[in-house]
């Protein structure tokens, strides 16, 4: 099974973390289940950029993004080669090294 490690984030997991995931099962759906909150105002339709995160290892084992995600991607706050939508980025069978930017695109955040 492999594993996503959650590199360090001053708030939304400030120790980092690894956790153990199903293949088939998206970064956000993955993160989610396991107390790390990542942002999805648009609730994971791939209409916003609120969950974005940057790939640091492991990113040619998933899919290429759809033009959708390409296209909502130039909008994402510290986009990098390597960055994806978790509500969109599906975990294959290599595990991958993840980056939760420190910002989004979203001015108003609920429940903060």
């Amino acid at each position: 099974m492999p594993q996503i490690i959650f590199l360090p984030h001053e708030e939304i997991c400030p120790e980092g973390a690894v956790i153990e995931v199903e293949s088939g099962t998206t970064i956000c759906d993955a993160a989610g289940a396991n107390d790390i909150d990542i942002e999805h105002a648009c609730e994971k339709s791939c209409a916003c950029t609120t969950c974005h995160v940057i790939i640091r290892e492991g990113f040619d084992s998933m899919d290429e993004a759809t033009e959708d995600e390409e296209d909502l991607l130039d909008k994402a706050w510290g986009l990098e080669p390597d960055s994806r939508l978790s509500c969109q980025a599906v975990v294959g069978d290599a595990d991958l090294v993840v980056e939760i930017p420190k910002y989004t695109i979203n001015m108003v955040k609920e429940n903060h």
